[in-house]
């Protein structure tokens, strides 16, 4: 066997743009020859992978599963390039796959991209094909799962382009011995309101204290910038704490559908007229791309370029 050198693995990188490892192997397997180790590569697909890997991915799907006894639910964002390829059935149903996968296992992005997904090949490893052969950059970027011992978790999917999939993902667990049905339908409706609402937070309670601790600082020097006197701004300060706290936590916030409720007020009033305390214990919210920096293109200079070469 032809020795391989730290020299070759990084020339055979600089060709394919591939992993360190993946790059060793294919040495290893064409017995030191380049060029079939280049082959080697695209042929595994994870050239062609690695040479995307640095495109920005802020478009794709975010997709929801629920369990059949509606004690738990998932949900994932898988990104791609193009809007274009959301639109692609074989990627549709990676998403939808990727989120039952999250369903089965303790719903950890890691634990997603180890999951066995098909023919012996891990769901990473499936999405490294799917890179290949639609010719754009992906990636698993975020999973979750919510579960209850009793109760129902509901989803909601707004403006979705196919069953369970669309843009922004939402799901809300609901813990109570209520009637399933009644719990599905208030779910829904809740997980409605997040949507449109996107709370922070699920109550007071569980708000960062650094995050308050800025709103505070804000807060204060707003009110010293107006001239109010320190014992004015301390009391003015638990008033705009209040509306901070109304915007930014699920329990505080006016129920879209009724803005002279508030989220805990509406729980309470189901739970006497279900005949058991319904408490929301949780929720997640994901919108597509969210907080990823799309690059900014020109155009016009892009094909320029490709007319140049």
């Amino acid at each position: 066997m032809a020795d391989v050198t730290a020299s070759m693995v990084k020339e055979l990188r600089e060709k394919t743009g591939a992993g360190m490892m993946d790059a060793k192997n294919a040495l290893v397997e064409c017995q030191g020859d380049m060029e079939n180790a280049v082959d080697w590569l695209r042929k595994k697909g994870l050239a062609k992978a690695a040479k995307k890997s640095g495109r920005t991915t802020a478009e794709g799907l975010v997709a929801v599963t629920c369990a059949a006894n509606g004690l738990e639910a998932a949900m994932v964002e898988i990104n791609a390039e193009t809007d274009f390829v959301a639109r692609n059935e074989t990627f549709q149903n990676f998403a939808q796959k990727s989120a039952q996968l999250a369903l089965s296992t303790d719903g950890a992005i890691e634990s997603l991209s180890n999951a066995d997904c098909e023919n012996g090949k891990t769901t990473a490893e499936v999405l490294t094909g799917l890179i290949a052969t639609i010719g754009e950059n992906m990636a698993l970027r975020r999973s979750v799962k919510l579960a209850v011992q009793q109760g129902y978790v509901a989803s909601y999917v707004h403006n979705a382009i196919a069953p369970n999939l669309g843009k922004i993902g939402v799901l809300v667990a609901l813990e109570s011995a209520a009637p399933a049905a009644m719990l599905q339908a208030l779910g829904k409706q809740l997980a409605m309101h997040v949507a449109a609402a996107s709370p922070e937070f699920l109550d007071v309670a569980s708000v960062d204290p650094a995050a308050i601790e800025r709103e505070k600082n804000v807060q204060r020097e707003t009110a010293k910038a107006s001239g109010k006197p320190a014992d004015i701004i301390e009391k003015m300060l638990d008033g705009r704490m209040r509306k901070y706290y109304e915007e930014v936590c699920l329990m505080e916030q006016a129920f879209i559908m009724d803005p002279d409720t508030k989220i805990a007020a509406l729980l309470e009033k189901s739970g006497k007229e279900a005949g058991s305390p319904i408490k929301l214990i949780g929720f997640a919210r994901y919108v597509l791309g969210e907080g990823i920096q799309k690059e900014e293109t020109d155009f016009a200079a892009e094909v320029a370029a490709a007319v140049n070469g």
